[in-house]
């Protein structure tokens, strides 16, 4: 009746489920990063190895005064011990070592072995969210220096010297910079991320929310209206009372398959020892309207090729719509019709009673939410409420080709 079944798209699948207004595009950034013991043990091994060894040559080679080559080796050492604080205080520990840098200059008049440790200052404030210090402290040191240098007549500090030494400092800056960035591009990926994988759990509990709510709203109706008929002809037609609890139990039977099938969606592993049901596409709109008790319910299907999802929404519209008949509407007869135009696939449910008086859409419930959502998941609507002639009208209308 249905014919082969095509490929359905969902409309959460393409580019805007992966967040592309304002989200992350692309494979996620690097983000190797070096045990914390490392970031903090190594940097204090580099410097102190560094300007120890190159202050001790300073002070063997140097011939320096005997104050000068102790200033020189308590320099070497104030940097590497400074860094041991870093991770719990960059601002602080790069204005010392800022200050220490710029100290050093002026000692030799070659100014010493590299002062790496402010180096590693810098760029382990910026990482650590300390960049103003670092900006700040820095940049107020290397002009108090060149100042300095310049009015005492220093003519060490020549304009290449000077240059050199700037561009050194924007290198280090920039390496601290873009680790920082590159840091906070992959945190707002991982953010993004685990975003998008709590939209999907919350989606997926929607849709076995919504599933449970179908099987469950229906069943359950109709196990009501037929205990109460197999109450009422017990005593005078005990007949009619077996077959009322023959359908109960095959509408609990039936009940309960969906339900396990639904819960077996929930398990990890993907194995369940609850019989799996196929999801019901039109074919079972027969067997749904002649469990139908207390309302007449005529059908009129000529719709044709219809893809699966579509079945299964159309399919749960029209039960959700028949159980709200049977339960609110007191109505006698009901009417379900199913049709295919050129561009679209449509359903109305109709019935001749006097429930709800006000359009749904404004009352709405969540049997009403629930089969909006399938309308809308498929890029279709539904409209539902009081029908012109009298009664009530549920109509649906989803496209044969989803919205691009």
């Amino acid at each position: 009746m249905h014919g082969p079944s095509r490929v359905w798209p969902s409309r959460f699948h393409g580019p805007h489920a992966h967040g592309q207004h304002g989200g992350w595009n692309g494979p996620p950034p690097p983000d190797w990063r070096m045990p914390k013991w490392a970031t903090l043990w190594i940097p204090v091994g580099i410097a102190f190895l560094v300007q120890v060894l190159g202050a001790l040559w300073t002070v063997r080679f140097g011939d320096l005064r005997p104050a000068e080559n102790a200033v020189v080796l308590g320099l070497a050492v104030v940097g590497p011990l400074a860094l041991i604080a870093a991770r719990r205080f960059p601002g602080p520990v790069v204005v010392v070592i800022a200050i220490a840098g710029t100290v050093d200059l002026f000692v030799s008049p070659h100014g010493g072995p590299p002062y790496v440790a402010l180096a590693f200052a810098v760029i382990g404030a910026i990482v650590r969210g300390a960049r103003i210090w670092a900006w700040a402290s820095v940049g107020a040191c290397w002009i108090v220096g060149i100042t300095f240098a310049i009015w005492i007549g220093r003519a060490d500090w020549t304009p290449g010297r000077i240059a050199g030494t700037t561009l050194g400092i924007l290198i280090v800056f920039g390496i601290g910079e873009g680790i920082r960035t590159r840091r906070e591009r992959f945190a707002e990926y991982r953010r993004l991320a685990r975003q998008r994988e709590q939209s999907e759990v919350q989606a997926e509990r929607v849709r076995i929310a919504r599933e449970l709510h179908d099987v469950l709203a229906h069943s359950l109706s109709q196990i009501n209206v037929q205990a109460g008929v197999g109450l009422h002809l017990m005593e005078r037609q005990p007949d009619k009372a077996a077959e009322a609890l023959a359908s109960i139990k095959e509408t609990s039977k039936t009940a309960l398959d969906e339900v396990r099938a639904v819960l077996g969606a929930l398990r990890s592993d993907g194995a369940s020892d609850a019989p799996l049901v196929p999801e019901p596409g039109l074919d079972r709109l027969p067997a749904l309207v002649s469990g139908i008790r207390g309302v007449e319910v005529s059908l009129d299907d000529r719709l044709e090729g219809a893809p699966k999802p579509v079945q299964l929404a159309l399919f749960r519209i029209v039960q959700e719509s028949l159980t709200n008949v049977t339960r609110h509407a007191n109505a006698r007869h009901a009417a379900v019709e199913l049709w295919a135009d050129d561009t679209d696939f449509h359903v109305e449910v109709t019935d001749d009673g006097a429930g709800a008086t006000a359009p749904a859409s404004e009352s709405g419930g969540r049997g009403l939410l629930g089969m909006r959502e399938r309308a809308e998941l498929l890029g279709g609507h539904l409209s539902a409420g009081p029908a012109s002639g009298g009664g009530f009208r549920v109509s649906a209308t989803i496209p044969k080709e989803p919205a691009s």
